[in-house]
């Protein structure tokens, strides 16, 4: 098993895994616009391997950008699929390399995610791992349901919640979280429990809401875009999946929990370095061509200005829900509504949805422009 760290590494390896091909690529696509995996892919089809992409029906904001994509990559002999649209987002990401190694990324083909921003994959020969992918990208490309088949690879909206609440109540020590935004409030009562219980919780990221039994969250002077969790310095998860409903409970995200002392070690010195720094030292100072792609960084700001305009502008929604009930059957609701937990609830959910959209409009304005200036 092996660690790739961004910003750093991620290319090198990636394009070691499409040149080292010799039967198969299989690769999910949410983002893209590096143009020399592009390349690297259409030469491991001249080489005569196999490639295969499943590319995301949307990315709001994106679209254009993906079918583009898909006719590059029918025109170089790639086999292209499009995902569902059955879930709110087809967000994993990996790649499978002659159905015998597993890239599991929390981070997009992209040059803001391998660049400009903290993230990390996982490359891995387990078989049970190889074979669950391998699983979920013929489901996903037929359109036909997954089930899955191992408490350590972790697919939302399948097994997400119940296995990432399980890792996470296995806590003895401590818990070192990398998260753009905490939010799910089952999660968030879990981590509080075990911070209660003596266990060290350390975020790097964000609380959606400001917590009075967790510690303060630790921000990063770079984007942040992994979902890991490193729990006792023995085991670890990272994937594409935040600790937010929505991620959990409406989409297609991919995980992997593991314990490799290597890996883990890694990122554990990674967390640690990033907690004390603020991320200072991770990344190098940009060029002028990059500078634009630091204005990424602000797009959360702006989500979040956008989202709670919106929200203030909700009118409440518990008298919509008990008229709703009555014109469903007939009568008022037989159980009490909780006033305050329904209206909390709803605008949780519409900032998060509204922080998404914005936040991918931004992100993918940048990333044209990065794409469209290097090529």
């Amino acid at each position: 098993m092996k660690c790739i760290v961004q910003p750093g590494d991620g290319v090198a390896h990636l394009l070691n895994g499409i040149d080292g091909a010799k039967k198969s690529i299989e690769i999910i696509i949410f983002r893209f616009n590096r143009r020399e995996i592009e390349k690297a892919l259409a030469n491991a089809v001249t080489r005569g391997v196999h490639v295969h992409a499943l590319i995301a029906h949307t990315n709001r904001g994106g679209e254009t950008n993906l079918r583009q994509l898909e006719q590059r990559l029918l025109g170089a002999g790639v086999t292209v699929a499009r995902t569902d649209d059955d879930l709110v987002r087809y967000h994993g990401k990996l790649m499978i390399i002659d159905r015998r190694e597993l890239y599991l990324l929390a981070f997009n083909f992209t040059y803001l995610d391998m660049e400009r921003s903290r993230s990390f994959g996982i490359i891995t020969t387990n078989r049970k791992h190889v074979q669950e992918a391998a699983k979920l990208f013929e489901a996903d490309t037929k359109r036909q349901p997954y089930s899955p088949a191992s408490a350590t690879f972790v697919v939302s909206p399948l097994n997400a919640r119940k296995q990432l609440a399980t890792f996470i109540k296995g806590a003895k020590k401590e818990l070192l979280i990398y998260d753009p935004e905490i939010g799910d409030p089952a999660m968030i009562r879990l981590l509080e429990a075990r911070s209660k219980a003596g266990v060290t919780v350390n975020i790097i990221g964000k609380l959606a809401a400001k917590n009075s039994v967790l510690a303060e969250p630790q921000a990063l002077q770079i984007r942040l875009h992994t979902r890991s969790i490193v729990r006792d310095g023995t085991w670890a998860f990272v994937g594409s999946q935040s600790l937010r409903a929505l991620e959990l409970d409406s989409r297609r995200e991919v995980g992997i929990i593991f314990r490799d002392p290597k890996v883990v070690n890694r990122l554990l010195k990674t967390f640690k370095d990033d907690w004390e720094s603020g991320g200072k030292s991770a990344v190098r100072e940009p060029s002028p061509d990059e500078v634009v792609q630091t204005e990424a960084a602000s797009a959360s700001k702006v989500a979040k200005k956008v989202a709670k305009a919106v929200v203030n502008e909700l009118r409440p929604v518990t008298p919509v829900v008990e008229t709703t009930v009555r014109e469903l059957s007939g009568a008022a609701p037989e159980v009490s509504l909780n006033e305050r937990e329904i209206e909390a609830t709803v605008k949780t959910a519409v900032q998060d949805a509204v922080r998404q959209v914005v936040r991918d409009f931004v992100e993918e304005a940048v990333e044209a422009h990065s794409a469209a200036s290097k090529s």
